[in-house]
């Protein structure tokens, strides 16, 4: 389970990275054009907020603190910027999983975020398709403003 959930995650967040640069313009990642609330770069924003938290700081007990209502108003970060951000979310999300046990898996994940207990694995499986569908979003918006 551990090295199907990491490969899982470095393989997303990998193509995460490369559908910043498919971008025609770096500008374009910023835009919210008609009724679309969230731009590409802060769904961006937003899946490395939400892993550095969920996996990193409650998992791994880094030192990271979230500021999600930064995750979307953040802009006009440059792309290059974004990956180093990505490739160290990648390197979070690794080492913190790394370093759980197969019981640690088995357990409670250790915060309440739905108002009902699940397992550790529930929740990792539970991120991998949250990250996936910012993914497609992402994926859906750079098609729509570029």
């Amino acid at each position: 389970m551990k090295n199907s959930l990491i490969k899982l995650f470095d393989l997303r967040l990998s193509k995460l990275s490369q559908e910043l640069t498919l971008y025609a313009d770096e500008k374009l990642l910023w835009k919210t054009p008609k009724s679309i609330s969230n731009s590409g770069g802060n769904l961006c924003l937003h899946l490395i907020g939400n892993l550095n938290h969920f996996i990193g700081a409650v998992l791994g007990e880094t030192d990271f603190k979230r500021n999600r209502s930064e995750e979307f108003v953040l802009k006009h970060i440059p792309v290059k910027e974004l990956q180093l951000q990505i490739e160290a979310t990648k390197r979070v999300v690794a080492t913190a999983l790394n370093n759980l046990s197969e019981e640690d898996f088995k357990d409670v994940y250790p915060i309440d975020v739905f108002g009902s207990e699940m397992s550790s694995t529930y929740f990792l499986i539970h991120l991998t398709g949250h990250l996936n569908y910012h993914l497609g979003q992402i994926n859906y918006h750079r098609r729509l403003v570029c």
